[in-house]
């Protein structure tokens, strides 16, 4: 009897198997029945005979055993998509499978069959998986989404469009939307909770329906597949209108000529004002404003036509011109303003005849003072007083028409000229007779005024100030020059030129150059705002007349600093070989000032702002540095477990962009009393070439001084034997012995006595370079009590410390100090 249940899962795609084995037990009296479970995963859209699966591999039978036990699959409905292909044990496609069709959205997609054998009875479990391809394109339930939207709508509003559908699962489902144009609208996406996407339309600028009624979009929406499909739908919105249009005449002033004695009824003239609003938005109605009782009974204006009318009788004698103040309104209480000029005309057959005999479009404009512009000629044919005529010219204006003779005229200036305040004139030359009514004639000149260079070039500002970041590439433009002209052509044509001067002893022209036409200054170096913060220089606005007209401008450059300094350390003192070290005595309190770290930065304002912090120590607890001032202070009080030498490393920073840093090494000792510094930091037990070092450079001291010692007194004797023979002026002149100044010696020099072998105490100086390494020597002048030194060279991580040595079993003294 076999109880057997294993299950086989293929998730890749094809042949690709991965196998998973269930053991259960069925029932304990059924015929040695077993059941077990297969699973494979195909692709949709499969062609028909397109293989699934080794069903006879997988359930490891043999083909003869699928054929005796006559195999057969077992759906439970009358769909089957898989068939059984007993002679090679396999399963395949049996009619093309469509997954949505199957399984709509819902994910994963199964098909469950069992395959049942006989003799024994055998029940296998099958399922296939169907995996999704991207065989559908995202499709929007109608071809056009139409909207209205008002005109009058704020940027912002939203307008919730159709969404595509896209029967499709996972990534090839619908993932985007785009929209084309984006002139004034945007897509706003949405992904809900159940995976599908909602889509708005935000506005973004607002619209106009004068400028455009009707607005066509495209919207697409694409899925992920691989390729891409998409569907679109049209988006037709239609902008509705809003009252933001006033109504507006087609003319500021309407002029209208009426005879006087019309009768009633005659049109003087009609006016027209037009709204680009639509409906009842547009519709404009007239009236007259502020009209005066007199108006009012000689003429009538239709509201909705805008014609006006003689009402009634109009006397030339009463008046010679009328004036009406009209407007115009649409439904939106919306009004426009305008006038009608109305000239009532003097009955009369012939009006006077304006003739031009000479004329000169063009006049200087320093023209004297009654130079000839015109000659004019005025004729009409009425006799009497209505043959009388009078020629005159429009007022204020710098022209004056005088009689030369009878019906003969003459235009002249009357007035100097300036083109720049006026370039042209209109003149009207009216003509009229004595008649009752009296007819009048018009005439218009045109007379331009030529240009005279009479103004220089004028600078936008008095002085000019430029701003220029240090280390510039040379050739960059720093700023740029504005000079007008108001004359014309080439008078008004402007060159720049730098005046030439010194600036720090070199010609302006090696630190700047300014293009002659365009006014445009250009830096010829590179700048240093360490060597220099600004200078000024001044430009010559020059003219192309003849003689040439300029003006000048002083123009201040000012240099912007860059962080291109890092900051130096004064104190404490680095040298190549040796460091000073603070001492600290074991009772100081909490806060107690060990020392200061100075340093300075070239450069400034917030570039040379500067923090110090502690970057490392031997005893982070011990000590602290203050963030603005550099002080390094005790964060606690000083206990005799603390190590006698500290070592502190210091970071200074300044606050430029990027910033800057040094660091500077701080020894300290914490002691009581100088034997104990001088104890510690000359015997490290633990460190022996440090203490072999130290006895090799106390022996060769030694023999150093004695071997001085002996020459120097060699030396003296060999000197004094050789003067006492050449001169008797032996003791006056001393000039040529090795005598080194008393300023050299370390103040507070003293004798520390005779008590070694040596009968005179003699004082040396020992000065070796700051690079001599090992083999040589480097000494600092004594320091104040809270200041020792040792050597530094046998230090482990190179740390640079100063040592003072003194000896007590030598009747010479060796005072040491720095070079």
């Amino acid at each position: 009897m076999a109880f057997v249940c294993f299950e086989i899962a293929s998730r890749k795609s094809e042949r690709t198997m991965k196998w998973q084995v269930w053991f259960f037990v069925i029932y304990a009296f059924c015929n040695g029945a077993v059941f077990s479970q297969v699973s494979y995963s195909i692709p949709e859209e499969m062609a028909k005979g397109s293989f699934v699966g080794n069903i006879a591999k997988d359930l490891a039978l043999e083909v003869k055993r699928l054929i005796s036990g006559r195999a057969r699959i077992f759906t439970g409905d009358n769909n089957e998509y898989i068939e059984l292909q007993l002679d090679r044990g396999i399963l395949v496609v049996k009619e093309r499978i469509d997954r949505e069709k199957l399984c709509g959205k819902r994910s994963p997609c199964s098909l469950q069959f069992q395959i049942i054998l006989e003799n024994p009875m055998e029940l296998y479990s099958v399922a296939v998986d169907i995996l999704d391809i991207n065989d559908n394109a995202p499709v929007f339930p109608t071809d056009e989404i139409k909207l209205e939207i008002s005109e009058s709508a704020l940027p912002g509003a939203r307008f919730v469009l159709e969404s595509a559908v896209d029967p499709d699962v996972g990534v090839n489902t619908l993932q985007s939307y785009t929209l084309r144009p984006t002139d004034h609208f945007v897509l706003k996406l949405h992904s809900q909770p159940d995976g599908s996407k909602h889509v708005e339309m935000m506005l973004q600028k607002q619209l106009d329906r004068e400028t455009q009624e009707e607005i066509a979009l495209l919207l697409t929406a694409v899925d992920g597949g691989e390729p891409h499909m998409s569907g679109t739908v049209r988006v037709h919105i239609t902008v509705s209108d809003a009252n933001d249009n006033a109504p507006v005449f087609s003319q500021d002033v309407y002029k209208a000529v009426v005879t006087e004695n019309a009768i009633e009824g005659t049109l003087v003239t009609q006016v027209s004002a037009s709204d680009a609003d639509k409906g009842s938005n547009g519709f404009i109605t007239y009236s007259v404003s502020h009209q005066s009782d007199d108006i009012d009974s000689l003429f009538k204006l239709d509201p909705h036509t805008g014609e006006v009318r003689v009402k009634g009788k109009i006397d030339f004698e009463k008046a010679q011109t009328y004036q009406i103040n009209i407007q115009a309104k649409d439904e939106g209480n919306l009004v426009d303003s305008s006038k009608i000029s109305i000239e009532v005309k003097d009955v009369n057959d012939n009006t006077p005849v304006i003739t031009l005999m000479s004329f000169s479009s063009s006049v200087p404009e320093n023209a004297l003072s009654g130079t000839v512009i015109a000659m004019i000629n005025v004729q009409d044919q009425d006799s009497g007083n209505n043959g009388i005529l009078h020629c005159t010219i429009n007022e204020n204006i710098p022209f004056k028409i005088t009689s030369s003779s009878k019906q003969f005229y003459s235009l002249v200036t009357d007035n100097l000229l300036d083109r720049e305040k006026n370039p042209e004139y209109n003149i009207t030359i009216t003509a009229y007779d004595d008649g009752v009514p009296s007819l009048i004639s018009n005439k218009t000149i045109h007379v331009k005024v030529s240009d005279v260079n009479d103004n220089a070039p004028v600078f936008e500002k008095s002085s000019y100030s430029a701003y220029i970041t240090e280390n510039n590439t040379p050739g960059v433009s720093i700023f740029s020059l504005k000079a007008s002209d108001i004359d014309w052509n080439q008078n008004a044509r402007i060159s720049y030129i730098v005046e030439e001067t010194q600036i720090n002893g070199s010609p302006v022209s090696s630190y700047i150059s300014v293009n002659s036409e365009s006014g445009v200054i250009h830096a010829v170096r590179s700048f240093d705002y360490e060597q220099i913060k600004n200078f000024k220089f001044q430009v010559k606005a020059q003219d192309g007349g003849s003689p040439p007209l300029s003006s000048n401008v002083t123009v201040h450059i000012y240099i912007q600093d860059q962080n291109d300094n890092s900051p130096q350390i004064l104190y404490p003192v680095q040298s190549g070989v040796s460091l000073v070290a603070e001492m600290v005595a074991r009772s100081a309190d909490v806060g107690y000032l060990v020392t200061k770290v100075v340093a300075v930065d070239a450069d400034s304002g917030q570039n040379a702002w500067l923090s110090y912090k502690l970057l490392k120590a031997t005893d982070r607890a011990l000590f602290e540095v203050g963030s603005q001032n550099g002080e390094i202070r005790t964060s606690r009080q000083v206990s005799d477990k603390d190590a006698v030498k500290q070592r502190l490393v210091v970071v200074v920073e300044d606050n430029g962009q990027p910033s800057r840093s040094a660091t500077v090494n701080v020894n300290v000792a914490v002691a009581d009393s100088f034997p104990e510094v001088l104890s510690e930091f000359s015997d490290f037990t633990h460190d022996k070439d440090y203490n072999d070092s130290l006895t090799f450079y106390l022996v060769l001291s030694l023999a150093v001084v004695s071997f001085l010692f002996i020459v120097s007194v060699i030396v003296l004797v060999s000197v004094k034997v050789y003067r006492w023979r050449q001169s008797r002026l032996f003791y006056k002149s001393n000039g040529n012995l090795p005598v080194i100044p008393s300023a050299y010696y370390p103040p507070g020099y003293a004798d520390v006595g005779a008590t070694g072998t040596l009968q005179h105490v003699y004082n040396y100086e020992v000065c070796m370079t700051t690079d001599s390494g090992k083999s040589e020597y480097r000494y600092i002048r004594p320091v104040s009590q809270n200041l020792v030194s040792v050597d530094t060279e046998t230090m482990p991580h190179e740390e640079k410390e100063m040592s003072h040595v003194k000896s007590t079993d030598l009747s010479a003294e060796v005072s040491v100090y720095s070079c």
